[in-house]
């Protein structure tokens, strides 16, 4: 006997691949119980199933830099509080992370993928379930979107909860209208815009040297460093949350197509956004 759950939960995360770097991502949680029945005739209640792998995911990947810590050119070291990453891009470039624990991810895989991540997690969650439930298998499946969307990632110093994090990101889409009409040639080129992008706020931006961007802030958490090449870099005046960046985009927009009334519904991850009407 099986019991499946589809769109259990959604994790937001960056990780670091090893030829684009930093990347901003959102994956739908998939999962499939296999066990015997209990006296009530269930394998596992299905509150019990979503809450506690909510959970877990929320502890151990969701709006956290997720690191492969078997990849090439990477350094990893730790103190009591915090773990800081080193890695460097192809050519040659540095990538930089300081942040406390609970704010990285460290897996024992060589490159974080759908599958990879799905295998780590799996053989650990079959300990938060009941001995009927004889086996857990888990599936991450990126957002079906039909158009443009870009991968960006970001951090909020002011954010009360995992979102104060420096290096967690969102895989987004965006719709623009002008004048009520929908323009995919717009999403497309903002889109290319941001591809890869980290989206900073300029106040945290401490150094920008020789084509390389430093960024650090305090936060509840504890302290926070990033470092990584300015041309991955898009810096806002204000925090980044996804009703600021809408904001940005709609007045970007705007100056282009003065004449229009932009509408700029910009999406945080899978199902949720701001919209923006000018």
């Amino acid at each position: 006997m099986k019991l499946f759950v589809d769109n259990l939960t959604h994790v937001d995360f960056s990780y670091l691949h090893p030829q684009r770097g930093l990347v901003g991502e959102s994956w739908e949680a998939q999962l499939i119980l296999q066990g015997k029945l209990d006296d009530q005739g269930m394998i596992c209640d299905f509150g019990t199933v979503k809450k506690r792998i909510k959970a877990w995911l929320d502890s151990h990947v969701d709006h956290m830099l997720v690191v492969a810590r078997d990849m090439e050119s990477l350094t990893v070291s730790q103190d009591e509080q915090d773990t800081a990453v080193e890695w460097f891009y192809p050519g040659g470039e540095r990538f930089f992370c300081k942040a406390p624990h609970q704010a990285i991810a460290l897996l024992p895989v060589a490159e974080i993928t759908q599958k990879t991540v799905a295998g780590w997690a799996q053989e650990q969650l079959l300990a938060l379930f009941p001995e009927q439930v004889e086996s857990v298998e888990i599936h991450f499946v990126a957002e079906k979107i039909e158009g443009a969307f870009y991968h960006y990632s970001h951090g909020l110093q002011q954010h009360k909860g995992n979102c104060q994090r420096i290096a967690h990101g969102h895989r987004s889409r965006m719709e623009v209208k002008l004048d009520n009409k929908r323009r995919q040639d717009v999403e497309l080129y903002w889109s290319q815009q941001f591809s890869d992008i980290y989206i900073g706020t300029l106040a945290h931006r401490v150094e920008s040297i020789d084509g390389v961007n430093r960024y650090e802030y305090l936060a509840p958490q504890g302290a926070f460093q990033l470092e990584l090449p300015a041309r991955y870099c898009y810096d806002l005046v204000t925090e980044t949350t996804v009703e600021q960046i809408a904001q940005h985009l709609a007045e970007q927009i705007k100056e282009e197509y003065s004449d229009y009334e932009v509408e700029v519904r910009a999406f945080e991850g899978v199902g949720k956004g701001a919209i923006v009407v000018i």
